[in-house]
């Protein structure tokens, strides 16, 4: 008996030293894959010090993006400039094209749009990711289609006659539809959302100045505009693109699905409506006994125009155009006054003095006017001209909050950056002008207040370098609008806060939304109410 129990004995401890050995190779190669876990997550750590974030094998920096895409993106790009002293180099995954140079530096930004502008196009892969969109345009071109749009759309916008349609238009939209939306919103004490309302108002006003036409957006009912929102959705849909490799978003078209899907349709609803409204003016045109028609938009001035072969531009030619205007005067000044106000709303004190420069401005009013009775009061040229801290307080919104939060260039030589940086030929180059208005080194350590009072001179509004301030560009592609946009502002916000008070409805989640303009992610909901003084 227990030399049989001695023998099970045996039996077992051999068994399990078998089962020992076996199990022993197992065991070393989990330690061998712990241990190389390890050693690349070190390493890539480690790379953080040099390169700003961990660059992993094969996915490069893409884990870092993508909880950036969670959060937000922009404050995330400004968390790592601002580490790597305004200029970080993103390697992306080994498969996409993803890799670029962020700078938020002015020496960067003045040496790749003004001092080397021609070494830095928009480039091909800018150009073919929204080519679907925006075609040839002059926000999409480069060298002579950009530069014959450019010059032709110069010398029309620094016409008096073009002037004055856009302030004529713009005090029609303003009195005839903006004011009588929001009294109406007063009347039912009703909550707004005062981006969409904006969005409306710069929607119909550059349709007007773009094509000739009004496709009244803004009107009681806030009705829904088929062109609007499928111009809306194309350039979300688009926004998307950058974020992914190409042969995805290519892959993805092809097989029309998902966001493509979306986009295409989206597209085909702006280019039905631009098609339509060329066809009409074409037909309008040749109706006309005198070829110096009284007509002053866009459109019909590079209907009268010829290419190089003597022979009108073609169809889709002139619908770029026309496409690349509106994304250009639709959303830059439509989101920029929808943070204006949100900042107001949390700087009662720059309302109270933008407030008391509005009245002082209309208490100016000959004494002879003001028998006259005019009713409504409608703020002229020159008053506009003369709302300085009003200026100063957009500048200030527009510092912390730019329309277009990143641009994009392309490298076409090998080149360095004043900061050092050195640029490959096909390298993409992102400037983050968002981040450059939270930089101390650019604005003191006041940067992330609001704070008009930092663009007045004894009482005057003054400018600062657009490679400083780029939230209308700079160099030869500086805003051909940016006057424009200036006094549509002021317009728009004086005529507002002259009636109204505007309060932001609390706890509404006010956050910047990914597309290529800031749009706010969830609108801004506002309260109005009529000021007793008005």
């Amino acid at each position: 008996m227990n030399s049989g129990n001695q023998t099970d004995l045996s039996s077992s401890l051999l068994a399990g030293d078998t089962a020992s050995r076996r199990l022993l190779p197992e065991i070393q190669k989990l330690e061998l894959f712990l241990a190389l876990v390890f050693f690349v997550a070190i390493h890539s750590l480690r790379q953080q010090k040099r390169h700003g974030l961990p660059v992993w094998p094969f996915v490069g920096m893409l884990p870092s993006l993508i909880l950036g895409l969670r959060t937000n993106m922009y404050e995330w790009i400004t968390d790592v400039l601002l580490r790597q002293n305004g200029t970080f180099t993103f390697r992306g995954p080994w498969f996409s094209n993803l890799n670029c140079v962020l700078t938020a530096d002015p020496r960067n930004l003045e040496h790749l749009l003004k001092t080397k502008f021609s070494n830095f196009p928009k480039g091909e892969y800018f150009q073919s990711t929204v080519r679907d969109l925006l075609g040839d345009g002059i926000f999409n071109a480069d060298d002579e289609t950009w530069q014959r749009q450019r010059k032709t759309a110069s010398i029309e916008f620094h016409s008096a006659k073009f002037r004055k349609l856009t302030s004529e238009s713009l005090v029609e939209l303003v009195h005839s539809r903006l004011l009588p939306v929001l009294e109406a919103s007063i009347e039912e004490h009703e909550t707004i959302n005062l981006q969409d309302v904006l969005l409306r108002l710069t929607f119909d006003n550059v349709c007007m100045i773009a094509f000739g036409v009004d496709p009244g957006c803004l009107s009681l009912g806030l009705p829904e505009i088929p062109f609007a929102r499928a111009f809306e959705e194309a350039t979300e849909a688009m926004t998307m693109r950058f974020l992914m490799p190409t042969v995805i978003w290519r892959t993805m078209r092809f097989l029309n699905v998902g966001g493509e899907k979306k986009l295409k349709e989206s597209i085909k609803g702006v280019d039905q409506f631009a098609n339509d409204v060329i066809h009409t003016r074409k037909e309008e045109l040749s109706l006309e006994s005198d070829s110096n028609v009284s007509r002053s938009d866009i459109l019909t001035i590079f209907m009268k125009l010829k290419d190089d072969g003597g022979k009108p531009f073609p169809d889709k030619f002139l619908k770029d155009i026309c496409v690349n205007f509106i994304l250009a005067g639709r959303d830059t000044s439509s989101v920029a006054l929808a943070w204006f106000f949100w900042l107001l709303d949390q700087n009662k004190e720059v309302e109270k003095q933008i407030l008391e420069e509005i009245h002082c401005i209309v208490n100016e009013r000959k004494h002879s006017d003001k028998e006259e009775g005019e009713v409504p009061l409608v703020f002229r040229p020159d008053e506009v001209k003369r709302m300085e801290y009003l200026q100063a307080a957009l500048s200030e919104s527009l510092r912390l909050y730019p329309s277009v939060p990143v641009d994009h260039k392309e490298v076409l030589e090998d080149d360095v950056f004043p900061d050092g940086t050195v640029l490959k030929k096909g390298q993409k180059v992102i400037y983050a002008i968002y981040t450059m208005g939270r930089m101390e080194s650019i604005w003191g350590k006041d940067c992330k207040e609001f704070k008009p009072e930092r663009w007045l001179r004894d009482g005057r509004f003054m400018s600062e370098s657009a490679y400083k301030f780029t939230a209308f560009n700079g160099g030869p592609r500086l805003c051909l609008g940016k006057d424009f946009a200036y006094y549509q502002m002021k317009f728009v916000a004086a005529s507002i806060l002259y009636r109204y008070h505007v309060k932001v409805v609390e706890n509404s989640l006010v956050a910047p939304k990914l597309a290529l303009t800031m749009y706010m992610k969830n609108g801004l909901k506002v309260m109005l109410s009529k000021r007793d003084e008005f």
